[in-house]
């Protein structure tokens, strides 16, 4: 698309979505607001700042981080640690320390995100749920929202351990699950059966909405640090937030049984931890932003997307409905271009570990994966989406968003 006509949209976009991005706004005061309550509050000081090796005994930094993230989720307690690889070895984690052999873990939101087919054991993985014999059953969404009959029925006549909520949409179709529907279910299920765990991946929802999960009547949540809560600064990690004795389950299965969340050196880890919070608000807040101002120009050059810029955003990612396998490809790579590492690189589909879809990805960040900085990717198959997040600020994501559509021809 020429220059000039790209230019245009954009300009045109932004001045249509000012009174969208003073709502986004309000949301990132009341999240800045939330954060520095609970520096203030666990009193977080330089010397926090240490690092521990070794067993990492002792580490007051790393306890005070935990109190931080779970003040600002609104939960008992948390784990917060760079032995954590990804969100998914988290939930994975979290799988092995509330489930034991004969127990049913049920999905009610449809499929799990594509990583964990070999952990619940899709594919036969030795390592799986499935072969320690786990049970594993799910509910597909009806009409974006939960199926309650269904939900009442499996409950009514099996006996259910755990129920994973998976709140973004993964590579999947279906809209992002709100905090208000996410909230509405967990009051089903414990109406049904109080002593249920119910277990919520919010991986890209933090800081979306004026509520948090731990409001929501969930038992533990799990989220990435290289995703929205780590603001761009953490180079890795998750956290698992929850109750005491599911968080103390966690930090056992994390490290071992009788030394728990009481080991794991941080590695000089902390300040990043810590400023990575404290900057999430302003990420995040860049980030839907950019989403907004995506959908919008796509809406009007008739291309479909979800949510569009003015519906409710509960998470940061952004779908593009191509229907085009050399768009999706040709887009990703625009925005690879427009990125700030390795701009002069060419993504290509290719194989990734724990996919089964050839996947395309644009990731030009400063750390490896990271979805808070500005990144799309998909997989390669039919209705060929593009799954755009993140944008570490306004300006960075609008470079990004003019070099894609400049990549494509429409």
């Amino acid at each position: 698309m020429e220059t000039n006509k790209v230019l245009k949209l954009v300009y045109d976009a932004e001045d249509a979505l000012k009174d969208e991005f003073k709502k986004v706004d309000e949301i990132t005061n009341i999240k800045a607001d939330s954060v520095l309550s609970a520096f203030h509050d666990v009193n977080i000081t330089e010397s926090d700042f240490a690092s521990t090796t070794g067993y990492g005994y002792n580490d007051d930094g790393r306890s005070k981080i935990e109190e931080v993230f779970a003040k600002v989720l609104g939960f008992p307690d948390a784990i917060v640690r760079n032995q954590f690889v990804s969100a998914s070895h988290a939930i994975c984690k979290t799988f092995f320390a509330l489930l034991r052999p004969g127990d049913t873990l049920l999905s009610i939101s449809g499929k799990p995100y594509d990583t964990m087919d070999d952990v619940i054991g899709f594919n036969d993985n030795p390592s799986s749920l499935k072969s320690f014999n786990i049970n594993y059953s799910e509910i597909d969404l009806k009409d974006n929202d939960f199926d309650y009959d269904k939900i009442e029925s499996f409950l009514k006549n099996n006996k259910v351990k755990v129920i994973e909520i998976q709140r973004s949409r993964g590579y999947s179709t279906r809209e992002t699950l709100s905090f208000k529907k996410v909230k509405k279910v967990c009051s089903f299920i414990k109406n049904i059966n109080k002593d249920i765990i119910i277990m919520v991946d919010n991986c890209y929802c933090e800081f979306t909405e004026k509520e948090e999960v731990g409001a929501s009547g969930c038992d533990i949540a799990v989220g990435s640090l290289i995703k929205n809560l780590g603001g761009g600064i953490s180079p890795n990690g998750a956290y698992v937030a929850g109750r005491h004795d599911l968080i103390n389950l966690v930090g056992e299965s994390l490290t071992l049984p009788g030394e728990g969340r009481d080991v794991g050196p941080t590695l000089s880890i902390n300040r990043s931890l810590l400023m990575g919070i404290y900057m999430a608000p302003n990420a995040v807040s860049s980030s839907i932003k950019i989403s907004m101002l995506t959908s919008y120009i796509f809406e009007h050059l008739g291309i479909k997307t979800s949510p569009k810029y003015d519906e409710h955003h509960s998470d940061i990612v952004l779908a593009i409905y191509f229907n085009d396998s050399d768009k999706l490809i040709k887009y990703v790579q625009g925005i690879q271009k427009g990125s700030a590492i390795d701009s002069n690189t060419l993504a290509v589909p290719g194989d990734m570990p724990g996919y089964q879809d050839k996947i395309i990805m644009a990731s030009g960040s400063f750390t490896q994966g990271s979805s808070i900085e500005i990144s799309c990717d998909g997989p390669v198959r039919p209705p060929f989406i593009a799954y755009q997040q993140g944008s570490l600020y306004y300006s960075a994501g609008r470079y990004a968003i003019i070099k894609a559509l400049e990549n494509i021809d429409i």
